[in-house]
């Protein structure tokens, strides 16, 4: 039988320490005013000297996991999106395994810039997808600030750190991860980079002198870039889910540019209250954009039981990827039949009874505002040890 899953657990961190355009203007030659006007950004998030990219996602893999009303060992996976790991070597992802106290539980770090989230969760829907799997925790974090060149205000004023966490839940309930779409243009890697420290080229004094272990980015070729896919993989991405854009509740597009976000609208043809913006309270987090946006979201009220969401982004690599989730189970007969490309009449009786049972089961939703985690038999098993 087909497995869904479905985000049954959410949960972000952001750092304290905030960072307002007006302090910027007294660090580099920029304005307030500049910085509004090309990117949105009023202020961001940054890591205290202690904090760290492992840190940072703890919290907010705690939040999400006491959510799902699960325990770090219910966990099956552990997959960490990020471009700023706290080592080379080891893994971020086993020093967060390890920090959680998920004991033997599998983790990996997956590097594909401010599209790494959307990566995990296409990866995760996967293991769950092919019964492998019936609890992944998905974590997007990035600690950017400290590899910013803060003389250069091309990009210092861009970034802000943070993470953000889901847990997906295997379910026969057909709902959750409906499609997604991945991309890459590697020709392009060269816009947004950092030269140095690499095996290419190791840190040196050469390194140290020029400035190479900082990112630098081609704004020009990257905002270019960003206007034409985000809309072009979100339109992609609602098609392989069968569903409309106007059956879309919810756009929560990566957080990098304020002018990039409204474009893209507006190439959708969506209304401005059917997308979610933050970048203006913590700038381009990377990784950690789009979990953060969809947590505030889910708090605020934007996100309910039942609504059709996408999330879209593109990153360094250069990269894109989008992603159609239905936040529950689908909720009618003829819309399930419509999602899953088939008449009535061709169902075998094993897919009637799970048509049957998600109605049911959308309907007991229907009592509650709340996202309610639906768990498996092996997970309810588990809890009880």
């Amino acid at each position: 039988m087909t497995k869904y899953s479905r985000i049954t657990g959410w949960g972000k961190y952001a750092p304290e320490k905030v960072l307002t355009n007006q302090e910027l203007e007294k660090m580099v030659d920029t304005s307030n005013e500049w910085i509004i006007t090309r990117t949105g950004i009023r202020e961001r998030r940054i890591a205290a000297p202690e904090e760290t990219t492992a840190t940072m996602s703890v919290e907010a893999a705690r939040a999400a996991l006491d959510k799902a009303q699960l325990r770090p060992t219910d966990l099956d996976l552990i997959i960490v999106a990020t471009s700023s790991p706290d080592h080379f070597l080891p893994a971020v992802s086993s020093t967060i395994q390890d920090m959680l106290g998920a004991k033997d539980v599998g983790a990996f770090t997956l590097v594909a810039g401010c599209t790494g989230f959307v990566y995990g969760l296409a990866t995760a829907h996967q293991f769950i997808a092919n019964g492998n799997c019936e609890n992944v925790l998905v974590i997007g974090a990035d600690l950017i600030s400290r590899f910013v060149d803060w003389e250069d205000r091309n990009t210092c004023v861009l970034f802000g750190d943070g993470a953000g966490a889901v847990v997906l839940t295997a379910s026969d309930m057909p709902g959750g991860v409906l499609s997604f779409v991945l991309g890459s243009d590697g020709s392009l890697g060269d816009a947004l980079i950092v030269p140095a420290i690499g095996c290419k080229e190791p840190f040196s004094q050469k390194v140290l002198n020029e400035r190479t272990h900082y990112i630098r980015m081609d704004g020009r070729r990257v905002f270019k870039f960003a206007t034409r896919i985000m809309s072009k993989a979100a339109v992609e991405a609602v098609k392989a889910s069968g569903l409309s854009l106007s059956d879309i509740d919810l756009l929560i597009p990566h957080q990098a540019n304020l002018r990039i976000i409204e474009l893209a609208r507006r190439h959708l043809g969506l209304p401005e209250d059917k997308v979610f913006i933050n970048v203006d309270r913590y700038g381009n987090t990377s990784a950690a954009s789009i979990p953060i946006a969809l947590c505030e979201a889910i708090e605020e009220g934007r996100v309910n039981e039942g609504d059709n969401v996408v999330m879209v982004g593109f990153g360094g690599g250069l990269t894109w990827a989008a992603t159609v989730v239905h936040m529950g189970v689908m909720e009618t007969l003829p819309r399930l039949v419509a999602w899953r490309f088939v008449p009535v009449g061709s169902l075998s009786f094993e897919e009637m009874k799970v048509i049957a049972r998600a109605t049911m089961d959308s309907l007991a939703f229907k009592a509650s505002a709340l996202l309610l985690p639906l768990y498996s038999k092996t997970g309810l098993r588990r809890r009880r040890k």
